[in-house]
């Protein structure tokens, strides 16, 4: 099977880290015999020509500057491109990436695969600064967003409550297929060494990491206030440290630096993917807090399964797809309380044998369900429904 991919984020950028899904999928579809070429928009300005990446994934780079004219030659690009394909793929909303993959799949005949991963008019909202046009972007995104799944021949959903927004839009269940987030498990597994990192940051302490984007709707506040109840009022001698980088990111050393935590926490800033891994094997406990609002009931979070994946104590809110993930391979805490997430992570910094059940439990639940390859498997079961619903209508056409 040849699939056009197509997502409107930079696939190299470490300030856009979720594109680390499509390029896992793309990577998992190769090895199952699949064709694939995956077309992106650099942050940078300048633009390449393809780039055949390992495994033979073939990356389409097209402009991401705004206007008509850009948006016109991106179209017939792709139009161009998806003759070659059976599939025509995109993931997220936005329109740089929506409307060629759109226009090329209804001119060419192809069948149409949406990949909803988050419910981006929600994050936008929550994220995005005030101003005068913030009320029309998020109009806009919101009409992609809700047209995008009726357009779709079929849509790969996260999360249960996207399920819940696709049959409210009117989809057919039957054109629904569940696709939660995945780890790399040959990547992130217990026998990676964190030592290089605690010898980098000279940490002696036990440590307790956060992985993610520092932008709004994140929580990493939740997490740093933790941090200060569990040294002024545990007197723990623990380490912290926050793995990611985004715009907030000197907001957030500022809340820090007024709760005196200069010494115990370590902010490492954008880290590459491919040394995500060493950071997670640092860590004594990992975390993942969050609120429970509408944007985190649809969220299946990657740090989550990459903490699975890596064997690791998990401490993380309740809310959403997080207890399903879960299940016993993590101890459960209320959302938006650092008083709960404090006590919490006592519990296994005190408890050694809580601490290996729940490490040996966190790889095995990565083994079992969140990797790539179950993520892909069904997807390729939604493309094979598209290509059948496609096959359908054209018979009904001819007619």
């Amino acid at each position: 099977m040849n699939i056009l991919m197509l997502h409107p984020h930079d696939i190299h950028s470490t300030f856009e880290p979720w594109t680390v899904r499509i390029v896992y999928i793309a990577k998992e579809l190769i090895k199952k015999g699949h064709s694939v070429k995956l077309v992106y928009f650099p942050l940078e300005r300048q633009e390449q020509g393809p780039r055949q990446l390992s495994d033979g994934l073939v990356a389409l780079p097209l402009s991401r500057r705004h206007g008509p004219g850009v948006l016109i030659r991106n179209i017939a690009y792709v139009y161009k491109l998806a003759a070659w394909a059976d599939v025509v793929h995109v993931q997220k909303c936005f329109y740089q990436a929506v409307l060629p993959a759109i226009t090329a799949a209804v001119l060419r005949g192809k069948p149409l695969h949406y990949d909803w991963d988050d419910w981006e008019v929600k994050i936008y909202e929550a994220s995005a600064a005030p101003g005068r046009l913030k009320g029309f972007i998020q109009g806009f995104l919101g009409i992609l967003e809700n047209t995008l799944p009726r357009l779709a021949d079929t849509v790969s959903v996260a999360s249960g409550r996207l399920k819940e927004e696709c049959t409210k839009l009117g989809i057919d269940r039957a054109k629904i297929f569940d696709a939660h987030v995945g780890a790399d498990i040959a990547k992130f597994h217990p026998g990676v060494s964190g030592q290089r990192v605690r010898k980098k940051y000279n940490i002696q302490n036990p440590l307790v990491l956060y992985l993610g984007q520092l932008h709004g709707g994140q929580y990493v506040e939740l997490f740093i206030e933790t941090a200060a109840r569990l040294l002024r009022q545990h007197q723990q001698d623990l380490s912290f440290m926050i793995v990611g980088d985004g715009y907030r990111a000197q907001e957030l050393k500022r809340i820090a630096e007024q709760k005196q935590l200069n010494g115990s926490l370590i902010f490492t800033g954008a880290v590459s993917h491919e040394l995500v891994p060493e950071y997670v094997a640092a860590a004594d406990v990992c975390v993942a807090c969050f609120e429970e609002n509408e944007v985190t009931v649809c969220k299946s979070p990657l740090k989550i399964v990459e903490y699975l994946s890596s064997g690791k104590a998990i401490v993380a809110s309740s809310v959403g797809e997080v207890p399903h993930m879960l299940q016993e391979a993590g101890i459960l805490v209320q959302p938006g309380s650092a008083t709960s997430l404090a006590e919490g992570i006592l519990r296994i910094i005190r408890d050694g044998s809580l601490r290996q059940r729940l490490e040996a439990g966190a790889r095995k639940r990565a083994q079992e369900e969140y990797n790539w390859t179950v993520t892909t498997e069904n997807i390729l079961r939604a493309y094979a429904e598209a290509l059948r619903l496609s096959g359908r209508h054209a018979l009904e056409k001819r007619r």
